[in-house]
């Protein structure tokens, strides 16, 4: 968790058009993104709008003084208890809360029984998959949270770390945030190797609380080797048959089913994102497995070797989270002629095409990097982005940096 707090304004700027309404705003989010911290953020917004202390409570079942919350009743005791004397609307913020049994029925009483302002956080996807979902039909709101983007990054050194932002120092620390990604407890570690480590210590909370003890998994060697598998292999073809085989020749035997199974797991945990593929010319899915990407780039260097034959699919899943967060609708395209798009963005009825591309070497790797972009028939806006200052912009394709990508608003 962050010791100090910046403001993630991408998430409160919306807050005037929801707050004190009767619906339920759920952040779901990989855990240690900050979900905390933006509950924090919130409660600070509402006490500048005059909400008195009294009138906020806070709990947060992975601290000490409620983790021993196992149950609704003795949630709703507690609850209870803290608002008999509170005049007023209250503001409610549960942080974590799947951890409490029949969490569900007690934020649905709360919602029609106590004038109420209901914030809760979550890190699973399916947090609204079972009786919450039925209990709170229309209303509810679900808001993903993302670990920090590289302009919260920046912020947080500039306001925190004292860090003038230059040009010179935006390019360092954009270095810094390529390998180790936008987890916000990793970034006042001093030293690349207790990055790598914390990195590590996030991943294995992620996999064994969200997913070995929820799932109750057995084969924890296995599930272990799939999700490397699955981390080494961002932003290529997901296929389960060629996973199966992969841990076969490595005398591993399992079902394709399970290895299913356990990609679902990771999904829900947020650990990946699935980008479907997407048929250009009849814009309609298309059955074929899609890529997957991670949600925070940064465990692929905190866990796998470094290789240098990855650095543009890392470079596609900075981009692929960056346009998650912005409210795209993301697939991956594919021409007639079997020739791919990177991403084919979707939002408000219009698309956006982009192709991704580390370092263009000469004229003949440009020409290969926008060619499946030529080939797109609409005409909506084509995008190449990649590492080079130089601007090379051609026959109608806009060629944009990396850092100015990821430092603007839009595309």
């Amino acid at each position: 968790m962050v010791n100090k707090l910046i403001k993630r304004y991408d998430y409160i700027k919306d807050l005037k058009d929801y707050v004190g309404s009767d619906f339920v705003k759920v952040y779901t989010g990989i855990r240690r993104s900050g979900k905390t911290n933006l509950m924090y953020n919130i409660i600070d917004e509402l006490k500048s709008w005059g909400v008195n202390d009294d009138n906020i409570i806070f709990i947060s079942f992975e601290s000490r003084e409620y983790n021993n919350i196992g149950h609704s009743k003795e949630l709703d005791e507690i609850v209870y208890d803290k608002i008999k004397d509170v005049e007023g609307k209250v503001y409610l913020f549960f942080d974590e809360i799947q951890e409490v049994k029949g969490w569900e029925k007690s934020i649905n009483s709360y919602r029609v029984s106590i004038d109420s302002d209901i914030y809760i956080t979550g890190s699973n996807s399916k947090l609204l998959s079972g009786e919450l979902s039925t209990l709170l039909t229309g209303r509810y709101l679900t808001i993903n949270v993302y670990p920090f983007s590289f302009k919260e990054f920046l912020q947080y050194k500039n306001e925190v770390d004292g860090i003038e932002l230059t040009n010179d120092s935006i390019n360092r620390l954009y270095d810094e945030y390529f390998n180790f990604g936008g987890m916000p407890g990793i970034f006042s570690l001093g030293s690349d190797e207790f990055k790598k480590v914390a990195l590590k210590d996030i991943y294995n909370s992620i996999l064994f609380e969200d997913i070995v003890s929820r799932f109750k998994i057995s084969n924890v060697d296995l599930l272990q080797r799939f999700t490397r598998y699955m981390i080494s292999s961002t932003g290529e073809i997901f296929s389960s048959k060629s996973i199966k085989n992969y841990l076969k020749s490595n005398n591993i035997y399992t079902s394709e089913d399970t290895l299913l199974r356990y990609n679902e797991y990771l999904k829900q945990s947020f650990l990946i994102n699935k980008c479907k593929c997407f048929e250009l010319k009849g814009k309609k899915e298309m059955k074929i497995l899609g890529k997957y990407y991670l949600t925070d780039h940064g465990f692929h260097h905190g866990l796998i070797e470094e290789n240098i034959l990855k650095v543009t699919k890392i470079l596609e899943n900075i981009v692929f989270i960056e346009l998650l967060r912005r409210g795209y609708e993301v697939n991956v395209g594919r021409n007639k002629d079997k020739s791919e798009v990177d991403f084919v963005c979707k939002k408000s009825g219009k698309y956006k095409y982009i192709q991704v591309s580390y370092r263009l070497t000469n004229e003949k790797t440009l020409n290969r990097e926008i060619s499946p972009l030529l080939k797109i028939q609409d005409k909506y806006e084509t995008i190449l982005i990649t590492t080079e200052s130089h601007d090379f912009s051609k026959s109608g394709v806009k060629h944009i940096n990396i850092i100015d990508f990821l430092c603007g608003d839009e595309l």
